[in-house]
């Protein structure tokens, strides 16, 4: 998850962003909608990527995946100024995308965790805040250094070289002993249908949907931002470290918080601080105050990350476990598409982002206090689910 799309694409595409319109004459909302395309088609490919997670061996669709996500980066090299290349390449990486983030991960990290499964969860994203912080001031020092062209395919490659040999030699479920006898195995959890009709997944759409929003439009234009308002580019690339390395740390504090108290307000009192980043990123007035915002929304929005893996295993069991949580990514990822476009035609429009900023950071604090309708958990830690058909056993039957 290091050099995966939730770090190495997010976090360093508003690194690139002034680059690539000052070389080739674009607005930022031009370019902002090549990051708007690779969130819907992620929207479009999770469900699909999720099925087939929950159909067959994880490696199969991660592997390949991570290749086609490292050469499509590295592939930003060729463009030129027709935009539709461009837009095409973003395409291309938002179709493989969740094979490489924590959608792909957290069914075979939750088949092996009960008890501590919240920071089992908490460690596996830890790799994607670590990249947060480390690769946009390392894209800014490349793009200084080799040019943004040669930053994309060092970076690029790295994720393809990195990424495919730890998919083939780590990422595995926990095995099924009676999946080797022949028997058509079930883990136990609510079917596709099943969870569609409860509370619990319909608030996780909502709530992702409504924070994405800020969150996507504030990482993406951040770096854009800030230089606008005098500071430096290795400075605003240092808010964006800042955010991810503010991302790892919630992550880590909210897997501990998520075993041991209600989700439901873990998750509030996240959202209420990634609002208040947000809030204060629009007005903020320099470097100082830049860095704390982006540390805010970073915390909140890197515990949030945790939390919608852990309620959906926990509330509604692993069978459809994938499938479940690429629908919820179709919701995060449309919300993801729309925010950056959104502040970029605010920015084309009246020079300045601080009106938009405002009102999403005042949705993402509308959004805290949904999940605090969180059910209680249920009794053993799994939602009792109907028994399997004839000839099907679910794990954990006698």
């Amino acid at each position: 998850m290091f050099v995966g799309f939730a770090s190495l694409f997010v976090y360093t595409f508003g690194v690139f962003l002034k680059p690539m319109a000052e070389e080739f004459g674009w607005t930022r909302e031009a370019v902002s909608v090549a990051f708007g395309i690779a969130a819907m088609t992620v929207a479009v490919s999770s469900p699909v990527l999720g099925h087939l997670l929950d159909r067959g061996r994880p490696r199969r669709v991660i592997v390949p995946g991570i290749a086609v996500f490292g050469l499509a980066f590295a592939a930003l090299a060729l463009l030129t100024p027709r935009i539709w290349q461009l837009y095409l390449t973003c395409m291309v990486i938002g179709v493989v995308g969740n094979t490489t983030a924590q959608m792909a991960y957290s069914r075979a990290v939750s088949s092996w965790f009960e008890a501590r499964r919240g920071f089992a969860l908490s460690l596996l994203m830890a790799g994607g805040a670590i990249g947060a912080m480390v690769l946009p001031p390392t894209a800014q020092a490349l793009i200084d250094g080799i040019g943004w062209r040669g930053a994309c395919v060092a970076l690029g490659l790295g994720a393809a070289g990195v990424g495919v040999p730890m998919a083939l030699a780590f990422v595995r479920e926990r095995p099924v002993p009676a999946a080797e006898a022949g028997v058509d195995v079930r883990r136990p959890g609510a079917t596709v249908a099943e969870g569609l009709r409860t509370r619990v997944f319909w608030l996780l759409v909502v709530v992702l949907f409504c924070a994405s929003i800020a969150q996507n439009g504030a990482i993406t234009h951040m770096a854009a931002l800030l230089t606008d308002r005098g500071v430096t580019p290795g400075g605003a690339a240092l808010a964006l470290s800042a955010m991810g390395g503010a991302s790892l740390i919630g992550r880590l504090v909210t897997g501990w918080f998520l075993d041991r108290y209600y989700a439901g307000l873990v998750s509030c009192v996240l959202l209420v601080l990634a609002a208040s980043g947000a809030l204060l990123l629009a007005w903020a007035p320099g470097l100082g105050t830049g860095l704390l915002a982006a540390a805010l929304i970073g915390f909140g929005m890197g515990g949030e990350a945790d939390v919608t893996p852990y309620v959906l295993s926990k509330y509604l069991g692993l069978r459809a476990f994938s499938t479940l949580y690429g629908l919820t990514w179709t919701a995060y990822a449309i919300a993801g598409a729309t925010g950056p476009v959104l502040m970029g035609r605010a920015f084309d429009l009246s020079g300045s982002y601080t009106t938009l900023l405002t009102v999403l950071g005042l949705v993402t604090l509308g959004s805290a206090g949904l999940m605090l309708l969180l059910p209680s958990p249920p009794r053993g830690g799994e939602e009792e689910v109907p028994a399997a058909p004839p000839g099907e056993v679910q794990v954990g039957e006698t």
